[in-house]
């Protein structure tokens, strides 16, 4: 398999470097699409089409990732809101989906670009063989001069292999894809320092995760119809920087001025080189079963990011796991040092705490010879 870029961060660096960007991710939110009664609004999804084809015909390789397939589903199925159970969810996105496709498709062609539904799983970008065929796939509808439609696949997908929110997808292709840039947009223009309503002002930069800690973020979306607020755009654009892809989180009003290189929005720099697919998963999406303690000197080999879990470091343990599931790794006071997928259950690790590897393997066998989480298996999130 060609790809498509080395794994050095993306070459933009500011948002005045967009308009260089050879491939973009862009996202838009439900709230951008659909009227305050819940409908699709053909209005809003056109006005986004013409800003977005323009960019696309300029010679920009471009993937949209966008919500609104339940609720576009909501009016055909006579349901006034979203509905809270995940077998309505499906039966809305099921119904919403083609007609949000269609939509598209209409819009586009009036500007002479064909676009391509891409439906993912949080699977599809975590398994070797469905990650693999994800990106020969939209590596080939690009080569193609088509514009990719992702959004997740919300008719198939249940909690456990949910994104969460279309958001954190976006950070994901846009990895998986080898994207310049990320670009989220809603109805909020920009990230502030406090909700606007309290005196906040725009954050035109966060370059730091000290920056980010200084900021007052809200959890909700203005319209009530997606499922992710200013917190899960925040999430996903240092999901996307951590990756070394840049991110500029700002409102669809100013889809055009952003993708320009104008001062609007939010721009979260670009830090570090990019990660695999994999560990962003295991660091923002996984859904954890236990906690595993450790004692000061494992804290300190794990949190340098090149050593192995041991038993010999781990003091104790909570929750129900089975080999291979996510767990957290804590000091004793339980702060977040580490996730890491475990390679024993909850029911074999007892007898294994504080015990050298040499002597598990003389008193329980070979097979417990080994690390309890290895560290291609472990990302550290607390430096």
């Amino acid at each position: 398999m060609i790809e498509r870029a080395t794994n050095l961060p993306s070459g933009i660096t500011q948002r005045q470097d967009l308009p260089r960007a050879s491939r973009i991710v862009v996202k838009v939110g439900s709230s951008s699409l659909t009227t305050l009664a819940g409908g699709m609004s053909e209005e809003a999804l056109s006005s986004l089409v013409d800003r977005l084809a323009a960019v696309k015909t300029s010679g920009v390789e471009l993937i949209l990732v966008s919500s609104g397939a339940i609720a576009a589903g909501l009016a055909p199925l006579d349901l006034s809101r979203r509905p809270r159970d995940l077998a309505t969810q499906q039966a809305a996105a099921s119904v919403g989906q083609g007609l949000l496709m269609a939509k598209y498709t209409q819009a586009f062609s009036a500007h002479g670009v064909t676009v391509g539904q891409v439906l993912l799983t949080a699977d599809d970008l975590i398994r070797r063989q469905q990650y693999a065929n994800a990106f020969r796939a939209l590596n080939r509808l690009l080569a193609l001069g088509v514009v990719p439609i992702v959004n997740e696949n919300d008719t198939v997908a249940n909690h456990e292999i949910r994104f969460g929110d279309n958001d954190r997808l976006a950070a994901l292709v846009a990895h998986l894809v080898k994207a310049d840039a990320l670009v989220l947009l809603s109805d909020v223009d920009a990230v502030y320092d406090a909700p606007p309503n309290d005196g906040g002002v725009r954050v035109p930069d966060i370059e730091s995760d000290v920056a980010l800690s200084l900021l007052d973020i809200g959890t909700t979306g203005g319209a009530g119809l997606g499922t992710g607020g200013m917190a899960t755009k925040v999430e996903a654009a240092t999901m996307a920087a951590e990756a070394g892809i840049p991110a500029l989180v700002t409102s669809t009003a100013n889809a055009a001025a952003a993708l320009a290189g104008e001062d609007v929005g939010t721009w979260f720099a670009a830090r570090g080189g990019r990660r695999s697919t994999r560990m962003l998963w295991l660091a923002h999406l996984a859904s954890t079963r236990g906690r595993l303690i450790l004692d000061p000197g494992a804290v300190d080999a794990v949190a340098s990011g090149v050593a192995s879990l041991l038993a010999a470091g781990i003091t104790g343990l909570n929750g129900s796991f089975e080999a291979g599931d996510a767990v957290e790794i804590t000091d004793a006071d339980g702060g977040l040092v580490a996730r890491g997928l475990v390679n024993f259950s909850s029911e074999e690790l007892p007898q294994m705490l504080g015990r050298s590897t040499s002597e598990l393997g003389e008193n329980l066998g070979d097979q417990y010879e080994r690390s309890v989480v290895h560290v291609d298996d472990l990302v550290v999130v607390r430096l």
